[in-house]
């Protein structure tokens, strides 16, 4: 079978919005669209036919094109079940383990929370796609508005024990503040160093630093490496544990 069609749209100052369609009968889905008119004009461009609406949380930079685009395509709009009463235009409500089908292919619904309390995300395994909103960022994490810190290093945790080659569709450009964060907790981690060389020189070329893989994370991303005992020395919090550990460099990256 062949793997979802995927194109990725910058909006607003950072957001990214993706459309994920099913080569073999056209089904399509926009995930997290903030905004309706440059998601119409990539479907205009590219000949697709929205089907679905993907939401992974309810905040507006991710759920304001959704009426916009039912009206206009008629499409169904899948969001969390905990998160329902804020998904504007909520047609189906699903919760983690459930399978949200896209044409011929599936996703694994995985509650994530901790940015919000019903965030959640899609994982398509035959494609090796993830898209987790504001839970994961290339090299960060989303911010704690609503959840704890036990939440979301359970989630992160969850999310780390995808595959190596599991692309991480995150839904913000925020790679290259996250990486000048990083290197302030863990200078010397050179997978981390050569990471930060990269997504400077993609965005001093105008281009995206997303997708990553989960193999690029799991080595540079201090967020999911809250209990690696090298990381906990380098940020001078050996000994402690996962969640402490988690929550400390969440505190310093909220001030940073």
């Amino acid at each position: 079978m062949a793997p979802l069609d995927i194109h990725q749209i910058p909006v607003l100052t950072d957001n990214y919005v993706y459309l994920a369609r099913d080569p073999a009968g056209g089904a399509c889905a926009a995930v997290d669209p903030a905004v309706a008119a440059p998601v119409l004009a990539a479907l205009d461009r590219l000949g697709w036919r929205l089907t679905h609406v993907l939401n992974t949380h309810h905040h507006g930079d991710h759920v304001g094109g959704n009426l916009e685009l039912k009206k206009a395509t008629g499409c169904t709009i899948v969001g969390g079940r905990s998160d329902a009463g804020r998904i504007p235009g909520i047609d189906v409500a699903v919760s983690g383990g459930d399978i949200v089908e896209l044409g011929t292919h599936t996703a694994q619904v995985l509650d994530v929370p901790g940015h919000t309390r019903g965030h959640i995300a899609y994982w398509f395994a035959d494609s090796f796609a993830l898209f987790c909103g504001d839970t994961l960022f290339s090299l960060g994490c989303g911010r704690l508005f609503e959840g704890t810190a036990g939440q979301m290093w359970s989630s992160l945790r969850k999310l780390r024990a995808l595959p190596d080659d599991a692309r991480v569709y995150c839904a913000h450009e925020y790679t290259n503040a996250n990486a000048d964060f990083a290197l302030t907790v863990e200078p010397d981690n050179p997978d981390l160093q050569a990471r930060a060389d990269e997504v400077l020189a993609l965005r001093e070329a105008g281009k995206p630093t997303v997708p990553s893989t989960m193999a690029m994370e799991r080595a540079a991303n201090p967020f999911l490496r809250a209990d690696d005992p090298a990381l906990q020395s380098a940020a001078g919090l050996a000994g402690r544990d996962a969640v402490s550990v988690f929550a400390e460099i969440r505190s310093r990256k909220d001030r940073f």
